[in-house]
């Protein structure tokens, strides 16, 4: 965020949107989902930091931070099923094992 610090919200929006959803289609996994929630939310977190930070007089509200959020931010969820509903293979005379 600090290389992004005086970029456009649009532009850090679409940049956050990519490392968030990126995040969770590798790490979001079942019983994986509050650690995926824990990392939109200190991804807000920071970028808020970073918003507060551009200008010397002003200060972010929180209220206009959550729409910044719900807007850019994907919400946290889980992309992956359980193991055992995708690693279901036959073989070509329906047997698991041959």
């Amino acid at each position: 965020m600090r290389r992004r610090l005086h970029r456009p919200i649009a532009e850090q929006g679409q940049y956050l949107r990519a490392v968030v959803t990126g995040s969770m289609r590798y790490f979001g996994v079942p019983r994986n989902g509050a650690r995926v929630y824990r990392l939109r939310f200190e991804v807000a977190r920071l970028w808020h930091r970073t918003l507060c930070r551009r200008s010397q007089g002003k200060h972010l509200s929180w209220q206009r931070m959550h729409r910044l959020v719900e807007h850019w931010l994907p919400p946290a969820r889980t992309c992956h099923p359980y193991p055992d509903q995708r690693l279901i293979v036959t073989t070509q005379g329906k047997s698991r094992v041959r």
